[in-house]
C-alpha cells in the first residue's frame, strides 16, 4: 500500500497547489504523511455527514473540493462543527486533502467534468490560464452541443443529467431560443459574465447567480442563463477525480479502493413553487 505522502504527491501533480487562487486554502488539512492508504473517498464538502461516511467506509483519506478552513482559524476545539470534523478525522486516522481552485483550473478540471455530464464538447477554457502554452487550463469551459437544443430542452437535459437537488435548474431567457454553444463553470460563476459575453455563446450554465449580475447580463444580450445548485455543478468532478486516481493506482500497483460519496450536501433540501409561477 502507498503512504499518504505518495498519494498526495500524485494528487498534487493532477491539481498543482501553486495554480490555486491566492485567497484559497488547498492541500492537506490533517494526516500523517507516513500512514498507509488503502481506501479513498471523494466528496464536495468536508462536513460531518461526509466525515461520518468516511469513518463507516473505513477510508484512510478523504479528498474534498471545498476547503474546511478557507479563512483560517485559531482553534480546532470540538465545541464547533469544524473542530468536530477535525477531531473525528484524527481519531479515525483519516487524512483530509483539499483541491479547490487548483482543480477548477486543471486540465481536466471541474468544468470539464460538468461539460461531460451534460454531453458537451469542450472547445477551450472560458478564461485561459496565461501560464499554459497549450491553452487547455483555466476557469470555465466554452462548449458546443452535439446538435442544437432550445433553452427549454437544454435546461431539461441539465436537470436530468446533474444530481437532483431541491433547486433544480433556474432559467433566464427565451425558452424557445436555440442553443448551439454554451459556457459552463462549476460553482459560483457570476464573476465571469464579461468573459461569457466575450465568448459569444448562446447560454451560460453555472451556479449561485445573484439578482443584479444576472439582471445586468440579461440587459446586455439575449444570453440564456441556467442556474444550477452549487453542489450539483461540482459533484461530477468527484467522479472524474476518482477515475484519475484509479488510473494512477493501477499504474503504480497500489490497489487503492476509490469511492465517490453520493450524499447530497447541498444546503437546500426542499422547494415550494409559487402558485401560478412559470414552469
Amino acid at each position: 500500500m502507498p503512504r499518504l505522502s505518495e498519494v498526495i504527491a500524485a494528487l498534487d501533480a493532477l491539481w498543482p497547489p501553486a495554480s490555486a487562487e491566492d485567497w484559497d486554502a488547498v492541500g492537506t488539512v490533517c494526516g500523517d504523511p507516513d500512514q498507509e492508504v488503502s481506501r479513498v473517498l471523494f466528496a464536495v464538502d468536508p462536513v460531518q455527514e461526509i466525515v461520518d461516511e468516511a469513518v463507516k467506509l473505513d477510508a484512510d483519506l478523504l479528498v474534498t473540493h471545498h476547503p474546511l478552513y478557507l479563512r483560517g482559524t485559531t482553534t480546532v476545539a470540538a465545541s464547533n462543527f469544524k473542530g468536530r470534523v477535525v477531531h473525528t478525522l484524527i481519531k479515525s486516522d483519516i487524512a483530509l486533502h483539499v483541491a479547490h481552485t487548483n482543480a477548477d483550473r486543471a486540465d481536466p478540471g471541474v468544468s470539464d467534468a460538468l461539460a461531460g455530464a451534460l454531453d458537451l464538447r469542450v472547445v477551450r477554457p472560458l478564461v485561459p490560464d496565461p501560464d499554459d502554452a497549450d491553452g487547455r487550463r483555466g476557469l470555465g469551459r466554452v462548449c458546443e452541443l452535439d446538435h442544437p437544443l432550445t433553452v427549454r430542452e437544454f435546461a431539461a437535459r441539465a436537470a436530468e443529467r446533474l444530481p437532483a437537488t431541491a433547486q433544480g435548474i433556474r432559467v433566464a431567457g427565451d425558452p424557445e431560443a436555440l442553443v448551439r454553444t454554451v459556457a459552463v463553470s462549476g460553482g459560483s460563476g457570476d464573476s465571469l459574465f464579461a468573459d461569457v459575453r466575450a465568448a459569444g455563446v448562446d447560454a451560460f450554465l453555472t451556479a449561485d447567480l445573484r439578482h443584479h449580475p444576472a439582471s445586468e447580463a440579461r440587459a446586455h444580450s439575449p444570453l440564456a442563463l441556467l442556474d444550477a445548485a452549487h453542489w450539483a455543478t461540482e459533484w461530477p468532478w468527484c467522479e472524474l477525480a476518482a477515475a484519475q486516481l484509479d488510473e494512477i493506482s493501477d499504474r503504480h500497483g497500489w490497489d487503492l479502493r476509490v469511492h465517490v460519496s453520493k450524499t447530497v450536501t447541498d444546503p437546500w433540501n426542499s422547494h415550494s413553487p409559487s402558485p401560478g409561477a412559470p414552469n
